[in-house]
């Protein structure tokens, strides 16, 4: 059994410092919605029970009373149905008290709480956000165009709606912000092999993304599932001069390639007629023998033959 020792930079986020949330997020106090919504209309049905029932009374004390009653009962049986909340899979409820938070229902279905609370909506699925196509300059000065997709949700309610104006805004500003800071600290292409570059160290450059975008939104009560790079570019008017430079490179790169062939074919070529003893070769005829090999083996077009119907030294 082998291992193979696969070392990978180490990934550091400059991640700035978010101020710490004042809220955290717990469960609202609330009971099913269906015992509450049975006892409201009973209380509509005591409520106009009473006042059919006080045309049946002849004393004007009585008949008042049982009026007044009734109209009492049905006023606070709609009072508290006004507590009920009607709560989707994938959305909470953000119940504040006259200002002061009093905890978030994450319970799908039909919720009653204290009828004199407020209750915001705030869904908490899953959400795509994909940035505009940015042009920024690389580590290197060249301007690059690039884009990425973010997958996130709400974590928190409660420091979504407290701790930010508007989360959803909030998430677009920082996830364009991080990216642009991205992409001034790395290269597009980096000229050093050890070092990252946007083009050849996606998966490291990613990872270093989804951290400082946890760090910025944080503070929103937002989650980072996933980010992603989609688009990353040359601006175009540097465009055809960087692919003139990467043609350069990968022409070099074979030219490399084809030498190092060529001189172990040559190398290869030398010994075994050495070993099997067919010629007996000078230190010159070597060197031509070898020149020509290396004109043959290297050459762009096919090399023309030129026939020695003489001896080998003529």
């Amino acid at each position: 059994m082998s291992t193979h020792d696969t070392r990978t930079p180490q990934v550091t986020a400059d991640v700035p410092e978010m101020p710490a949330p004042r809220v955290r997020e717990f469960a609202a106090h609330s009971i099913g919605g269906g015992l509450a919504l049975l006892l409201g209309l009973v209380g509509l049905l005591i409520g106009a029970s009473l006042i059919i029932s006080a045309t049946a009374v002849s004393a004007a004390g009585s008949k008042a009373a049982l009026i007044i009653g009734g109209i009492l009962v049905a006023i606070a049986a709609f009072l508290a149905m006004c507590g009920l909340n009607m709560v989707a899979p994938g959305e909470a409820r953000v119940v504040q008290l006259f200002g002061r938070y009093r905890g978030t229902i994450r319970q799908d279905g039909l919720r009653w709480v204290n009828p004199f609370t407020s209750r915001t909506k705030i869904s908490t699925r899953v959400r795509n956000h994909e940035t505009a196509v940015l042009k920024v300059n690389d580590a290197y000065g060249n301007p690059i165009e690039l884009a990425a997709v973010v997958v996130w949700r709400v974590e928190d309610t409660a420091q979504a709606t407290f701790e930010v104006d508007d989360y959803v805004e909030f998430v677009s500003t920082q996830t364009e912000a991080a990216v642009r800071h991205i992409a001034i600290e790395y290269p597009y292409d980096a000229h050093d092999e050890d070092g990252l570059s946007l083009r050849g160290n996606a998966e490291e450059i990613t990872e270093k993304l989804a951290v400082e975008l946890h760090a910025r939104v944080e503070a929103a009560g937002v989650q980072i599932i996933e980010s992603r790079f989609t688009h990353l570019a040359y601006a175009p008017e540097i465009a055809s001069a960087m692919l003139q430079r990467q043609q350069a490179g990968a022409v070099v790169a074979a030219r490399q390639q084809i030498v190092e062939g060529a001189v172990g074919m040559v190398e290869s070529a030398l010994t075994r007629i050495a070993e099997q003893d067919i010629v007996e070769l000078d230190p010159e005829r070597k060197a031509a023998m070898v020149s020509n090999l290396m004109v043959v083996l290297c050459g762009d077009r096919s090399a023309q033959p030129v026939l020695n119907t003489g001896t080998l030294y003529q």
